[in-house]
């Protein structure tokens, strides 16, 4: 390990790391045609891709959890802290990146949707020996324990891809208690990558319809919480109002407008040299 300079960390490009999270229907997929396509790549595997069938973009599309998994690791690397042989390691790495052509052209992964993603480390996770008891029987602790631990490895994986930008699209669910109280939420698998979903993404969006001033309802953008609807909500960069307009292009441009206004002066004042 060695100390990234001041400098070394101003210059690095960093992507940022999007959830966006809405009802069914409302338009997350199209989000595709604000992005530049030539360098997104397109993670299909909803199969849901109706609504952008004429956009000239990449893709690729997982049908199961190892899929997912090897392109995960493909796009952050290997993982020093994995034992050797292990997934995310040096050697999964070597073995799968060849498998994809050259992915440092693309700077955007677009993931739709983490809600069928969950669905597919579920469905892996319960095929594992974990499980199932010494007598064969299922065991849904042990099968929730090991699905959340690889929905969490592969967001990490993900996370630490620095120089991608990464969108997640979710579906949006309205959730009751057993006391009655009612919540809105990320429709996926378990409860664990849910919670700590938010200590992994910098921004969560509600994509959702809103009525200003009692008029024809609207496409819209909700970036933190507390909000009036209550919905999912989350501005790491500190740079977005409440409410802004559905186009991913324009709004990570945003975000990474506060990252140029806090280098360009530390530049100058290096005589234009990091």
């Amino acid at each position: 390990m060695r100390i990234v300079t001041a400098d070394e960390r101003l210059a690095e490009h960093k992507g940022v790391k999007i959830l966006i999270t809405g009802p069914v229907g409302v338009g997350k997929t199209s989000l595709l045609r604000g992005l530049k396509l030539k360098s997104t790549l397109f993670v299909d595997i909803e199969a849901g891709d109706l609504a952008v069938a004429d956009l000239v973009v990449d893709t690729v599309r997982p049908r199961s959890w190892p899929e997912f998994r090897d392109l995960a690791c493909a796009l952050g690397g290997p993982n020093p802290a994995v034992a050797e042989g292990g997934v995310y390691s040096q050697e999964h790495y070597d073995a799968v990146v060849g498998q994809f052509s050259d992915l440092k052209r693309y700077d955007t992964i677009f993931v739709d949707s983490i809600t069928a993603a969950s669905r597919l480390s579920f469905v892996y996770a319960a095929q594992q020996p974990e499980a199932f008891t010494e007598r064969g029987r299922k065991d849904l602790r042990g099968t929730f324990g090991l699905h959340a631990r690889e929905m969490i490895a592969a967001l990490s994986e993900l996370q630490h891809a620095r120089a991608l930008a990464v969108i997640f699209v979710a579906i949006l669910e309205q959730v009751t208690d057993d006391v009655g109280r009612t919540s809105w939420g990320i429709q996926m698998e378990g409860q664990r990558t849910a919670r700590e979903l938010p200590g992994i993404i910098d921004e969560i969006l509600t994509m959702n319809w809103i009525s200003f001033d009692g008029s024809e309802p609207v496409r819209a953008f909700i970036t933190s919480n507390p909000n009036q609807w209550s919905w999912p909500g989350k501005d790491r960069s500190g740079r977005l109002e409440l409410i802004e307009e559905p186009d991913l292009g324009k709004l990570i441009a945003k975000i990474t407008a506060l990252r140029a206004d806090r280098v360009e002066p530390q530049v100058k004042a290096k005589g234009g040299k990091l």
